[in-house]
């Protein structure tokens, strides 16, 4: 169906399904909504649903400091079985038992990888080496060596264990692979583990979030107003964050990206607002007198 496409800000707190691509899940949202530009805040697997921030607009400009947040998941880990994508579909490489393994033994396991721990990252993602991502060499069989790096896992509490599944939730910093922990965790019990099921709940700053279903969204096909309704502005992409509000020609200034004098505190993310609230871009501050243009939406 050809539609013209139309120029839209904001931002839907999508819940991807399993299946598709995060590349997938955005071009169909962006074609449900006939919006211009579009994009997404940090991919998931095709294995994996739940939280998938779609930005429009202006809003796009600021999609890279979302990326950096920290997020939540709740994962369903297979034990006794080890692929090579380190999740459901891959291909089994090696096989433990389980009989022995009881609640005590997985909580002492999970107990080392809590707080700053280091870890590889999978083949099987898009991390590049000599301008190839891992992926590409993955499915020709290679494998190369990956620098290790060091992740943060704020809590990981085991909520079930019903074997050979157990039920985990997590909350990390940006940049830690789901699926090399559990690969991990099953090392460290000695019977291989992969990913079985993964569910992004949280990703700051929306932390309490009611997310949209695909389902609900293709259900409103060609009624625009039913789903701009559930666009949240852009203004909560900087929930949190420290604000100044600027006026005048101050406003002008911090428009056309020249810096600002005003008081601020000193730091690399500072929100800057007119007095109406509405939000004009993100600056930093390296002296707390002088506000310097990062990102201006111009709206």
């Amino acid at each position: 169906m050809r539609s013209t496409r139309r120029p839209i800000d904001g931002v839907l707190l999508l819940d991807k399904p399993c299946g598709p691509s995060s590349n997938a899940a955005l071009q169909q949202v962006k074609w449900l909504y006939r919006a211009d530009k579009a994009g997404h805040t940090g991919s998931l697997d095709p294995l994996a649903s739940g939280l998938l921030p779609i930005c429009f607009g202006a809003a796009t400009k600021l999609s890279v400091h979302l990326l950096t947040g920290d997020k939540g998941y709740r994962a369903i880990a297979r034990l006794g079985i080890r692929t090579d994508t380190l999740d459901a579909q891959g291909r089994p490489i090696s096989e433990g038992s389980i009989e022995r393994i009881e609640v005590a033994d997985i909580e002492a396991a999970l107990a080392a990888f809590r707080g700053e721990i280091l870890q590889t990252p999978p083949m099987f993602s898009a991390i590049k080496q000599g301008g190839t991502p891992l992926y590409e060499l993955a499915r020709q069989g290679i494998e190369v060596d990956r620098a290790v790096r060091q992740v943060r896992i704020d809590r990981l509490t085991l909520r079930e264990w019903t074997p050979p599944f157990l039920l985990l939730d997590i909350d990390c910093a940006s940049g830690t692979y789901i699926r090399s922990l559990v690969d991990d965790l099953g090392l460290a019990l000695g019977c291989g583990a992969h990913v079985h099921a993964l569910q992004r709940t949280w990703a700051a700053p929306f932390r309490q979030v009611d997310m949209v279903p695909m389902a609900t969204l293709e259900a409103l096909l060609g009624d625009l107003p039913a789903l701009d309704a559930f666009l949240l502005p852009i203004e909560v992409m900087v929930a949190g964050m420290p604000a100044v509000s600027i006026s005048g020609a101050d406003l002008v200034r911090f428009s056309h990206g020249n810096p600002v004098v005003t008081a601020a505190p000193i730091c690399q993310s500072i929100a800057v607002h007119d007095p109406n609230g509405r939000l004009l871009g993100i600056a930093r501050s390296p002296d707390g007198i002088v506000i310097k243009a990062v990102k201006v939406l111009n709206r």
